[in-house]
């Protein structure tokens, strides 16, 4: 073998080497907790999903980064200028070209793939949720609505509302806008949705872990926006049934009657929601 032959060998060896160092090590994380990359966890079970497809792109972010950055540092090194003497030329190398048209595909449609699927269930709906909550925002505050309990909790400017859900179960959540489009957002859930007038925005909610998690409209809707703040606390079944008979008992299931009435067409963002 040639000098040269050897030389290229060696150059060959160590992008490889480098590149399977960085598949070695996306492999070593996907053996314990992903790091958050500076995002939440998900204090849901949707929003975990949502934080592991972002996890994962990220690593894998990295890992096509680290080739790349290999393969330009040999090209520099290996091909730096050596004389005065003209390399080379040729029109085109089809193989090479093959190859960096192929696995960008590849890999987009990787992405497409797992994008899709996380996406279908962030989206899923329940056909047995254990409570359902019709969530009304208004200027400038929030009505959460447990209708088939009976328990209403309302909220305005400065008196944040606290949305109770039991820990681990599903709750089904049906948003809706009283005026103005709001959004509804909470940054532990790696979840946020429009409530827009005229639409009836249906989504699950499985809280993870017992705990309390702030909340607020994501949309410029008028002077006191900003104060339009909510909370949402897990606690557990035998909590939850628990603060659902005290607020029985204190009589809050009337509230609602003292809001807006609108009238809004009735469309869910699912197709396969029925309303």
């Amino acid at each position: 073998m040639g000098r040269n032959k050897l030389s290229r060998f060696k150059h060959l060896k160590r992008v490889f080497g480098a590149g399977g160092l960085i598949i070695i090590l996306a492999t070593v994380l996907s053996a314990c907790n992903l790091p958050a990359f500076g995002g939440y966890k998900g204090a849901t079970a949707q929003g975990h999903d949502t934080h592991m497809l972002y996890a994962w792109l990220v690593i894998a972010a990295i890992v096509v980064g680290g080739i790349t950055l290999s393969l330009l540092l040999w090209a520099i090194f290996r091909y730096r200028k050596k004389s005065d003497t003209i390399p080379k030329q040729f029109q085109y190398h089809i193989p090479l070209e093959i190859t960096y048209t192929v696995i960008p595909i590849i890999i987009v449609l990787i992405v497409f793939f797992f994008t899709v699927n996380v996406e279908n269930k962030v989206d899923a709906v329940s056909t047995h949720p254990y409570v359902k909550i019709k969530v009304t925002a208004f200027q400038w505050g929030w009505n959460f609505d447990y209708p088939q309990l009976h328990v209403d909790v309302h909220g305005v400017t400065l008196q944040n509302p606290e949305m109770v859900l039991p820990t681990g179960k599903t709750a089904r959540i049906t948003l809706v806008s009283a005026d103005v489009v709001h959004g509804f957002y909470v940054r532990q859930f790696n979840f946020s949705r429009y409530a827009q007038p005229g639409v009836v925005n249906v989504f699950d909610l499985t809280v993870r872990h017992s705990g309390t998690y702030q909340g607020q409209c994501t949309q410029f809707c008028g002077l006191y926006h900003a104060e339009m703040l909510f909370r949402v606390k897990s606690v557990s079944p035998t909590q939850f049934w628990s603060w659902v008979h005290q607020e029985q008992a204190e009589g809050h299931s009337k509230v609602v009657s003292q809001l807006p009435s609108p009238v809004v067409k009735v469309r869910s963002t699912n197709s396969r929601t029925k309303i």
